[in-house]
């Protein structure tokens, strides 16, 4: 998910990013504004993020200036340390309204409102995803990938791959018998590549494959560890809000 902050206090903006992290390590923040002029300026430069935690108090006037100038239609949550902007704050596309100190709980709860809130206005089948369902029966995914050792080129098939991790820049495969290959591209491209019913996206470091997975055990903040049948660099960590996806993948069910 890409959230927009906007925000001139740096304590307020580390906290906030602290705790979007520990929610869900899905979420990329794509900015961070400190003010009117650069919100305006944002809008104007760059795709709408899907959701904008925003202060209403900024160094050179009040956020609400930023909704006036451009057109938003992103949803927004306020996280203010004052209350008298609340019907104000409604005027726009607020869906929550977060008097600060704000902590890991409100944010949850905001967070889940937003899910519940973009599940509800969600079309249930539309002739586009109609349309979707063809185009993916209709692609093939990828059966193997060329891989080098030394010298050689070596076709690999996905299904004996275990998973995909990002090591810094760069992508690794680890195979079912715990051989490693680098694969010059990105974990984000891969995906695309294979079939969403044998692979799936844990995090923005793994992609698993689900012949691979021995289970699943509960973690901190009602997060998921998922368990291979191959050492992984670092525990494979499914956030909150992606539990019920993730266990729903295994049992076959995809959206």
């Amino acid at each position: 998910m890409q959230v927009l902050i906007i925000e001139d206090e740096k304590k307020a903006v580390r906290n906030l990013i602290k705790i979007l992290s520990e929610i869900d390590d899905t979420i990329h923040i794509v900015g961070i504004i400190e003010s009117v002029e650069q919100g305006i300026k944002w809008f104007g430069e760059n795709k709408a993020p899907d959701l904008i935690f925003c202060d209403i108090q900024l160094s050179d006037g009040v956020s609400f200036l930023i909704f006036q100038e451009v057109r938003v239609e992103t949803p927004v949550i306020f996280c203010t340390a004052f209350d008298e902007y609340l019907m104000q704050a409604f005027d726009t596309n607020a869906i929550s309204y977060l008097l600060k100190p704000i902590n890991p709980e409100q944010v949850d709860a905001a967070l889940t409102k937003y899910h519940n809130i973009q599940k509800a206005f969600q079309e249930k089948i539309s002739e586009h995803a109609v349309d979707t369902l063809i185009s993916q029966l209709d692609y093939r995914y990828k059966s193997a990938l060329l891989v080098n050792q030394g010298e050689k080129i070596i076709p690999l098939k996905t299904d004996d791959i275990a998973c995909f991790y990002l090591d810094g820049n760069a992508l690794l495969i680890i195979t079912q018998h715990n051989h490693k290959y680098r694969y010059p591209t990105s974990l984000d491209e891969i995906q695309k590549q294979l079939n969403p019913s044998q692979f799936y996206r844990a995090n923005r470091q793994f992609i698993v494959n689900r012949n691979c997975i021995t289970g699943a055990e509960r973690y901190f903040t009602r997060r998921l560890v998922a368990k291979l049948s191959v050492e992984t660099p670092e525990k494979i960590i499914i956030s909150k809000t992606r539990s019920t996806e993730f266990l729903n993948w295994l049992e076959g069910i995809i959206d």
